[in-house]
């Protein structure tokens, strides 16, 4: 689960919490929003101490080396364009 998912899970859970009155019987919803707002809490930490601790690497760049095209092929043509 990423950042936005996490954030999500935040905002469903204070909706659920401080913006509803529906009573169902069984389910106390202001304790489901409870704890998809700390689930989504400790997502939000656990994907910042990972993202911090993520350092990008980059490889070593090996040397360019060009060579040096002979100016006409052995069968007696040159490089194809008619020169």
């Amino acid at each position: 689960m990423g950042l936005g998912g996490c954030i999500i899970l935040i905002a469903v859970g204070a909706i659920l919490t401080f913006a509803t009155d529906w009573n169902m019987e069984g389910v106390n919803l202001d304790l489901v929003g409870v704890i998809l707002m700390i689930v989504g809490l400790i997502g939000v930490t656990t994907f910042s101490s990972i993202a911090r601790r993520r350092r990008v690497v980059m490889p070593p760049t090996a040397p360019v080396v060009e060579e040096e095209r002979p100016h006409h092929r052995r069968d007696g043509y040159s490089d194809g364009y008619g020169v």
